[in-house]
């Protein structure tokens, strides 16, 4: 693991529930190679925690602003922390 290898909470808050925004999240944290999980809250929002090489979870950071075209993105509340390496691939978290 290399000091590059980090995780990502993140919190994504607007019209993201219903839009297919836990796809969009899964796609693309296949496309980069990342693990972790995405659920909705009973908030409303849709809940993030991935982990993988920093620079790759940047650029998921940036596709949680913009979302897939249904969602209308208004925040997102994100908090950098040390990788666990709890994870063996990215899935959608049911509460």
């Amino acid at each position: 693991m290399t000091d590059d290898f980090a995780r990502l909470h993140a919190r994504v808050h607007g019209l993201v529930q219903g839009v297919g925004f836990r796809a969009f999240v899964t796609r693309r944290a296949a496309v980069l190679g990342l693990t972790g999980w995405v659920g909705n809250s009973s908030s409303g929002s849709v809940e993030v925690v991935a982990e993988g090489p920093r620079p790759l979870l940047a650029e998921l950071l940036g596709d949680l602003e913009r979302g897939p075209r249904a969602a209308e993105v208004e925040r997102v509340e994100s908090e950098w922390l040390a990788a666990t390496s709890e994870f063996t691939q990215f899935r959608v978290r049911y509460v």
